[in-house]
């Protein structure tokens, strides 16, 4: 062993790696209503999830014919804080939108 491997007292220096971990992502998926119009949809899809018109409209019919529809992948903190402004949003203008999140 070379001498920069070497402590002076004997030991071994050992080189540690640290271990990058991805963090587990969420869906957020937007569930359909009788209520809530398509135009605020669309709309909620472009401002909070900043989905391209075309996109939010594909997003939108996916929840109205399927009953729901996935907004996006997320880590968990971001995930809660779409959901919750998906929530005030639709309080705000008098709509009962919900969006919930499921583990990947």
């Amino acid at each position: 062993m070379s001498a920069e491997e070497q402590r002076p007292g004997g030991e071994v220096l050992e080189k540690t790696r640290t271990k990058v971990t991805r963090p587990d992502l969420y869906k957020v998926i937007l569930l359909n209503d009788d209520y809530t119009t398509m135009d605020f949809v669309v709309d909620v899809l472009e401002t909070v999830f900043l989905k391209r018109p075309a996109e939010a409209y594909h997003i939108m019919m996916l929840v109205h014919t399927q009953g729901r529809g996935l907004c996006g992948l997320y880590p968990y903190e971001i995930a809660e804080t779409k959901v919750s402004a998906v929530q005030t949003l639709a309080r705000q203008h008098g709509f009962p939108l919900q969006a919930t999140l499921e583990p990947e």
